[in-house]
């Protein structure tokens, strides 16, 4: 569900952390712990290239049960979205913005494709987080998420324990919505 052009308010705000773009190259910067999660969907192109366009079309956020508005239909480099989370008045907003985008090659090789985005002031967080599905050269398909962070704020620091239950909860979502995008589940 697009949001408008400036996917729920967001507009003019910056990224928020130091590092933009870590995640594609798996160095996280200093003082920010990172989580890495590696989950088997598969075999075959076929399903690698399901698992990419879900992956590209904000669906594995979608599917996940998080409430997306964002500026644009697709994954692109400056796109901003807004995931909320919880319920009534303890729903939490977290705008980011797409920081780079690795879309699936021709051909069958070994290829990942995916994106990362970072945080936007208003998240409970900064830092970057990339979704990529990867193809290797015996066709075994897998979905990596990696992930770097602290708190934005006090208020958020003291609250770490819980957030980091829901990282967890939420990235638990984010490995069974691939598996939905691998079995082509509509």
């Amino acid at each position: 569900m697009s949001g408008g052009p400036d996917a729920g308010g967001i507009a003019g705000a910056g990224l928020n952390y130091p590092g933009i773009g870590s995640t594609e190259h798996g160095q996280a910067p200093e003082g920010f712990p990172c989580l890495v999660s590696q989950t088997y969907l598969g075999d075959g192109l076929a399903l690698y290239r399901r698992v990419a366009q879900g992956i590209l079309s904000w669906q594995l956020q979608k599917r996940s049960g998080l409430r997306i508005r964002t500026d644009s239909d697709a994954v692109v480099p400056g796109a901003r979205v807004v995931s909320g989370f919880g319920v009534g008045p303890f729903r939490i907003n977290a705008p980011c913005e797409v920081v780079w985008v690795r879309r699936p090659v021709p051909g069958d090789g070994p290829q990942r494709a995916g994106f990362g985005y970072g945080t936007l002031p208003g998240h409970p967080v900064r830092g970057e987080e990339a979704f990529e599905v990867e193809i290797d050269a015996a066709g075994r398909v897998f979905l990596k998420i990696t992930a770097f962070s602290r708190p934005s704020n006090w208020f958020y620091a003291a609250g770490s324990a819980l957030a980091g239950r829901a990282q967890r909860h939420v990235t638990s979502r984010y490995i069974g919505s691939a598996h939905e995008l691998a079995a082509g589940e509509s």
